[in-house]
């Protein structure tokens, strides 16, 4: 297969894992994961396995989760062998009443998927990471931070002087 190819196919995929969220929920998503894979949240869990990954996506889905779908757009895919890629896009759930996410539940995503035996690409690691980038340099916030991490490291170099003769 060509990466054309082959990148139509990871998209379609994506696009199937986003549907049967909304659909069917965590029954249907674990579908699209392998046995081994490791999903980390947002807030930093891991879930490692596809059970794991079901498990407390039903929890969320009888939950929180319920009605949600699930929007992203894939910003690359660069292959690492005709059979492994990394996905990057961004995405947000959207609660049955909204046509677009707030700005401050957008998330970044980097995907590896893999393709199996079968021939279809499976998702083997997933990274969620919310959007929040820090404020310009120059702004007000930062120069107030940055001032108070000089203040505190100057107090510190001089309680651990030995450590910076290492």
């Amino acid at each position: 297969m060509d990466r054309l190819t082959d990148e139509a196919a990871i998209r379609r995929m994506f696009k199937a894992l986003s549907e049967a969220w909304a659909r069917e929920g965590a029954s249907a998503v674990d579908a699209f994961y392998t046995p081994d894979s490791d999903y980390v949240t947002f807030d930093g869990s891991w879930l490692r396995g596809r059970e794991a990954n079901r498990r407390v996506h039903e929890e969320l889905f009888a939950g929180v989760l319920a009605g949600t779908r699930l929007v992203s757009e894939i910003e690359s895919v660069r292959f690492l062998s005709p059979n492994a890629a990394v996905v990057v896009s961004t995405g947000a759930l959207l609660w049955p009443w909204q046509k677009t996410a707030p700005a401050s539940r957008r998330s970044r995503q980097m995907t590896v998927v893999v393709r199996g035996d079968d021939g279809r690409w499976q998702v083997a690691a997933f990274q969620n990471t919310r959007v929040r980038p820090l404020p310009p340099s120059d702004s007000l916030s930062m120069r107030l931070f940055a001032a108070v991490l000089r203040v505190r490291l100057a107090f510190w170099r001089r309680r651990h002087p030995a450590a910076l003769a290492a």
